[in-house]
């Protein structure tokens, strides 16, 4: 026998956090990107006003629902217009910051891949306004749309010949939709039970979030969407164009397997310090 003793291997599939320096300053870049990006992307206002009326045509041609059947519906009353306004200028960053945190402390795992999603989507939508810069609907004479921010408040934007801290003409794609989507699709892979076949983890099963309660996070892109139409920000194009940026990064950047560890509870647990005795059967 023989009688020499080996410590027990960790738990193979446990997760690390990545450094929460490096990662912050990664985030706070992926946003600094984004916001100066679009400024970069200015000057193309004539060509910006055309590709909207091409848009525009473009959507009545293939019989998309009228974006004024939207505003008219939040025009209903002063509150409501107000309140979707609100939301168009507060949530869209605070929500997504705070599904990466939450990511960062309770699935590492799904942590890297929404943020490698993200930063994928966010670069190339930040190409767009240079080869096709497009105004929002809420520029648009002849529509019947109003630009409700600027009547009834509040708003995040100023005249466009002096708005030095945002491109308004770059209106495809929405990443306010693209963002609030992947929130979405994230926090539902995220908080889905662990595939567990042979030792079924009873307790992690009721600690996961039921099926049908995790898709409602797929309200949080229905009101975006219905948000940035209804306010005359963006196109029902522009929606369609981030969700297809979209995919194409989810299909590139693959997600993490769904086991115990990914679920947050691997990377807690402590390989056992009891020795393992090898050949002990020999």
């Amino acid at each position: 026998m023989n009688a020499r003793t080996e410590p027990a291997e960790a738990e193979p599939d446990a997760i690390t956090r990545p450094p929460l320096l490096r990662e912050f300053l990664l985030v706070a870049g992926l946003f600094l990107v984004y916001k100066l990006g679009r400024q970069l992307a200015t000057g193309h206002t004539a060509d910006a006003f055309h590709n909207a009326h091409r848009v525009w045509d473009l959507e009545r041609a293939v019989h998309l629902p009228h974006e004024t059947a939207v505003q008219s519906a939040l025009l209903h009353g002063d509150a409501l217009v107000h309140l979707a306004n609100t939301y168009y200028a507060t949530v869209h960053f605070p929500a997504t910051l705070a599904f990466l945190v939450w990511l960062y402390l309770r699935r590492p795992a799904h942590y890297v891949w929404a943020r490698r999603v993200l930063a994928v989507v966010t670069s190339a939508a930040l190409v767009l306004p240079f080869v096709f810069p497009l105004a929002p609907p809420r520029m648009l004479t002849g529509t019947g749309l109003v630009d409700t921010a600027r009547i009834y408040g509040p708003s995040v934007y100023g005249p466009p010949s002096s708005d030095h801290l945002s491109n308004q003409f770059a209106a495809m794609p929405s990443l306010h939709f693209g963002w609030a989507l992947m929130v979405a699709i994230g926090l539902i892979a995220a908080t889905r039970p662990p595939a567990s076949h042979h030792h079924p983890n009873r307790g992690a099963a009721r600690r996961s979030i039921r099926p049908s309660r995790r898709w409602l996070w797929l309200l949080h892109p229905v009101i975006t969407l219905l948000v940035i139409v209804g306010t005359a920000n963006h196109y029902w194009l522009d929606a369609i164009v981030a969700t297809a940026m979209l995919g194409v990064a989810l299909a590139v950047v693959h997600p993490p397997k769904r086991t115990s560890s990914t679920a947050g509870r691997g990377a807690r647990r402590l390989a056992p310090k009891e020795p393992v005795l090898v050949g002990a059967g020999r």
